[in-house]
């Protein structure tokens, strides 16, 4: 019996030396060595120090367990990977020689002096330089931190994919999506599906199903389902639906507001400029504010959204403000701290207003420009220049009173309480006024020749649908 055993064990050593001659085959060294079968396979059993080698590849733990055939070795205890600048640390692994892959179900840690890898599980393969974590995925390098559910690694790409749950932070912007592919040398980042991208400097988040963001251009696109977001925090005395008190004994109140925009393609360059840019059935609501059009520049830091008319052929652009419905050919919006102060309409200028009571009345003005001033987002006077024509209607207190057709080159109409308080004109000024008994039922016959019906404007709830239910 003993000599049958000792027959074995210099037979798994003359073995294993051969084996190991080739330069293929793993070779497993420490303090001591166990060989036997199990199964039927020839295994070696190594204890204390324990190395294992294969080509540029060192290996070190507290044990290992060696499958001579299979050309694979169980690892335990103080598990060290290297290869070159990598290495490798777990608590337990498996080294597979043929395919030069390790892999651990345990707490694993990836470092190269570029990136810093950590997740539950994971596995590496030496001869492509690829690594594959999953569950609780980090990643860290000098400028930022990327977490997810699973994570390939391409070392030699310096490309990561990213997949489920996926955040990427850096110290001015952060992206969420279900999946992400990123370049570490050029820093471009792809990101697919319930998108969240947040530039925490000027409280933005755009949403979407597919971005592209290329920081060292400074440019970022969303072509896909895309939303721009931006939270405005001011103090007013004016209550809105969402409020808080801002713990001061002033009658003020810290008035929580919100841009949106939504489009077929939206494009953020983060020059010198910084300006968004949405493009096709765009749709932008912000307070009592709202607008459709083709074409929009939201130019942050100069505080000014400008809508255009992009062809001959395609529709001027909408906007509303309250009860009261824009038209031109370009619409430039001048904001204060985020709220209205100036517009200007250019080309082909035309106003109408719904009166609240008479649905069927229709305040009109056209001029070849407009130029309207507010005052804590409220209209105080519109300048109307070049071929100036209105209608407006009169009212006896609230009931109506006929109404007045009115032309001249130039006018100027001052408001008080949103309400027309006075109108101006200069340059050929003409009036004519029509009585209530030849207005009352004839009211669609009182239209201006540059006659643009009255549209249903987009609101707040018609702009969040687009937004990816997972942040709703």
């Amino acid at each position: 019996m003993i000599k049958n055993s000792l027959s074995i064990v210099i037979f798994i050593l003359f073995v294993t030396t051969s084996l190991l001659a080739q330069n293929n085959y793993i070779q497993v060294t420490g303090d001591s060595l166990i060989g036997k079968t199990l199964n039927g396979e020839m295994i070696r059993e190594v204890y204390g120090n324990v190395v294992v080698t294969q080509g540029n590849v060192i290996i070190t733990c507290n044990q290992a367990t060696q499958y001579i055939s299979r050309n694979e070795a169980k690892l335990v205890g103080n598990v060290v990977l290297k290869q070159d600048s990598l290495t490798i640390t777990t608590a337990k692994g498996f080294y597979y020689g043929d395919q030069k892959e390790s892999v651990s179900d345990t707490a694993i840690k990836l470092e190269d002096g570029k990136v810093t890898l950590t997740a539950k599980r994971g596995r590496y393969h030496f001869d492509v330089h690829r690594a594959f974590f999953q569950d609780s995925v980090k990643l860290r390098d000098s400028v930022s931190v990327l977490t997810s559910d699973s994570l390939t690694y391409y070392r030699d790409e310096n490309r990561m994919v990213a997949v489920s749950n996926v955040t990427i932070v850096d110290t001015a912007s952060s992206i969420m999506a279900d999946s992400l592919e990123h370049f570490r040398n050029t820093k471009i980042t792809y990101a697919y599906h319930n998108i969240k991208a947040i530039n925490r400097k000027n409280h933005l988040i755009m949403f979407g199903d597919h971005l592209e963001n290329y920081p060292e251009r400074h440019y970022t696109m969303v072509d896909k389902n895309p939303v721009l977001l931006q939270i405005d925090t001011s103090y007013v005395h004016k209550m809105d639906s969402m409020q808080v008190n801002n713990g001061e004994s002033s009658d003020s109140t810290m008035q929580i507001d919100s841009l949106l925009i939504k489009s077929r393609l939206m494009e953020a360059y983060r020059d010198t400029l910084d300006y968004f840019k949405a493009t096709d059935s765009v749709s932008i609501v912000r307070g009592d504010f709202a607008s459709i059009n083709n074409l929009t520049f939201y130019f942050k830091k100069a505080d000014q959204i400008v809508t255009y008319k992009t062809t001959d052929s395609t529709a001027q652009p909408y906007l509303w403000y309250e009860n009261t419905q824009l038209t031109g050919d370009s619409v430039t919006i001048f904001l204060d701290h985020n709220r209205i102060h100036y517009l200007k309409v250019n080309k082909d200028a035309y106003i109408i207003s719904q009166n609240e009571n008479y649905h069927n009345r229709f305040d009109q003005t056209s001029g070849d420009s407009v130029f309207m001033t507010f005052e804590n987002s409220r209209l105080q006077k519109t300048n109307i220049w070049g071929n100036m024509f209105s209608i407006y209607y009169q009212y006896d207190g609230t009931k109506p009173n006929g109404l007045t057709k009115s032309s001249a080159q130039n006018a100027i109409i001052n408001f008080a309480d949103n309400k027309v308080d006075e109108i101006r004109m200069y340059g050929s000024p003409n009036s004519e006024f029509y009585p209530e008994r030849l207005v009352k039922g004839k009211e669609d016959t009182f239209v201006l020749a540059k006659y643009v019906a009255f549209k249903k404007r987009p609101d707040k709830e018609s702009i969040i649908k687009r937004i990816p239910k997972k942040w709703q």
